[in-house]
């Protein structure tokens, strides 16, 4: 596979994410305006002075048709500017640069979490399919994906934080402070948050890994009298792991939006507790701003896991009729 046909498929793949951005910002900008309430009221306060109430709207652009305001939000979005907030007269892209690395952190964490499991534990239910273990690893898929990450949040702080005191109950240190406290803050949702990942990589690894080893491949590399460790991790690992690099990019990307809850309940100050604040304060411009970053960063994912599926498993046809699309 030559770097000119690598560097192509990338740029057909990076032309196809530019419409996809801007539908996602007209959606964006467009649901925001269903969120009940004027903010001009919310932010005018108790005495809602008309001329303050004016002035209020016209400084942020809501006295303009909707079409207007959506190209004076986006021009400053392409200008990098993703606006100030109404509540705290901050720039959004500060709050953003603040919050984005903790929440990354998190998932970062998570996701290492759910693939030292999820894998570990769905090519160890592939290889002794039907054996005791291939029944405790999907025991383990189904308590991941149906145990509420609230209720395993409050359990762990229960038991880790209450009754053994070995690690904190909320709060969060960064690493640039204290690297062992911040991995020490973090561990706990990061697990809350790898356990849902986990489950659902353990069932993709799996089924990818049993027909990985019923391929005529794998019985041609028994045949050659290879170990079965080479056998399992050279052949039928390296094949099985596409549709679980697809899977990991997408649980990754759910990891950065759907951590809301697990950050309220270790009052982890990322983007879940920004995003929950600027909606209850009616702060269309955060609410807009993390909201759209996310959703760049979950394309970015999706173009990540394009690549390394090309890598991975890199057939002519997969540069050509987009294999590997989520």
């Amino acid at each position: 596979m030559g770097a000119t046909t690598v560097l192509t498929f990338l740029a057909k793949r990076l032309a196809q994410l530019i419409p996809t951005l801007f539908f996602v910002s007209v959606l964006i900008f467009s649901l925001q305006q269903l969120l009940p309430g004027d903010p001009a009221l919310t932010i005018a306060g108790e005495e809602r002075d008309p001329a303050v109430i004016e002035q209020i709207r016209r400084q942020y652009h809501l006295d303009q048709p909707l079409p207007l305001q959506y190209i004076h939000w986006i021009g400053g979005v392409l200008r990098g500017d993703l606006g100030e907030s109404m509540r705290i007269k901050q720039s959004v892209s500060t709050l953003v640069a603040e919050k984005l690395p903790v929440t990354l952190q998190l998932a970062g964490m998570a996701i290492i979490i759910a693939v030292t499991i999820g894998l570990t534990a769905g090519i160890v239910a592939a290889v002794f399919k039907d054996s005791v273990w291939d029944y405790l690893a999907n025991i383990f898929a189904l308590w991941g994906r149906s145990t509420p990450t609230f209720w395993l949040g409050i359990m762990l702080i229960f038991l880790f934080s209450v009754e053994l005191g070995w690690l904190p109950a909320s709060g969060y240190v960064r690493p640039s402070e204290n690297l062992l406290a911040s991995l020490a803050s973090t561990i706990m949702p990061a697990f809350v948050l790898g356990n849902v990942g986990a489950a659902v990589l353990m069932r993709h690894t799996r089924s990818a890994m049993l027909d990985a080893l019923q391929s005529d491949y794998v019985r041609t590399a028994r045949a050659k009298g290879l170990l079965e460790r080479a056998v399992v991790l050279k052949h039928a690992m390296r094949n099985a792991l596409t549709p679980v690099i697809t899977v990991g990019a997408l649980e990754l990307g759910e990891l950065l939006s759907g951590a809301v809850l697990t950050e309220q309940i270790f009052s982890i100050p990322g983007f879940g507790k920004l995003i929950v604040d600027a909606v209850f304060n009616r702060d269309y411009a955060v609410v807009q701003g993390v909201v759209l970053v996310t959703a760049t960063v979950y394309i970015a994912l999706n173009l990540l896991a394009d690549v390394l599926y090309v890598l991975v498993n890199p057939p002519a046809e997969s540069l050509t009729d987009g294999a590997g699309d989520l």
